[in-house]
């Protein structure tokens, strides 16, 4: 998983509350056994006017000129900006790949679904719960100006604006030690891989018949 320290990105403002994971990542899509692939069908059903299907070539598609990330002043976002209840329905872990592998590395937002929120931690997506009022703020200033960029400091939990204004937020200790380090359930596992090495051997040794060979 990459790690998060300080990023700074160009902010792309998504005026929609309650956009649920259906809409972040259709359900054709969830057919893939694979985890890879999602950023191109992103808000599939908004992004373009055709429907899509798995294994589409994206340049064969029309794009939706209408829809935010279609816009060439947002092209090549990273901070998606959102409202409340952002990721809600089914919890399909896919949402947090799509956003991540579009090339958003934070969104912002007053709140989120709950399982949403968890799975974007695990997957080294930062989701921040800024106040309503500090949100619709910097939805107007994102409207105002093109190229509006904001840049986020992990270690310090702070959003800072153009100008320099600091907006703090909160984040829990151990999802904030795993995005700057860059673990995942998997990375934290193998931290611990002499133990395991040490307990599997032991374990041979005690109850041969689990395997043909003990480990040396």
């Amino acid at each position: 998983m990459q790690k998060f320290t300080v990023h700074k990105g160009l902010v792309a403002p998504m005026d929609r509350e309650n956009v649920d994971t259906d809409a972040i990542i259709p359900k054709q899509f969830l057919k893939s056994i694979k985890k890879t692939g999602f950023g191109p069908n992103l808000f599939d059903e908004w992004r373009y006017l055709d429907p899509g299907f798995p294994g589409q070539d994206p340049a064969s598609r029309k794009p939706n000129p209408d829809f935010v990330l279609n816009q060439p002043r947002y092209a090549g976002a990273s901070i998606l900006l959102a409202r409340k209840n952002f990721g809600c329905g089914s919890s399909r872990e896919h949402a947090p790949w799509a956003l991540d592998q579009y090339g958003f590395r934070a969104i912002i937002a007053p709140s989120y679904a709950d399982i949403f929120f968890n799975n974007s931690f695990k997957n080294g997506l930062l989701p921040i719960v800024l106040p309503e009022a500090q949100v619709a703020e910097l939805f107007d200033a994102c409207l105002a100006f093109p190229g509006y960029s904001l840049t986020i400091d992990l270690e310090r939990q702070v959003v800072v604006k153009p100008q320099g204004e600091e907006l703090p937020f909160d984040v829990q200790a151990f999802r904030k030690y795993c995005l700057l380090n860059g673990f995942d359930d998997i990375g934290l596992t193998l931290l611990k891989s002499d133990k395991i090495k040490a307990f599997e051997a032991e374990r041979l040794i005690q109850k041969p018949w689990l395997a043909h060979t003990t480990l040396a």
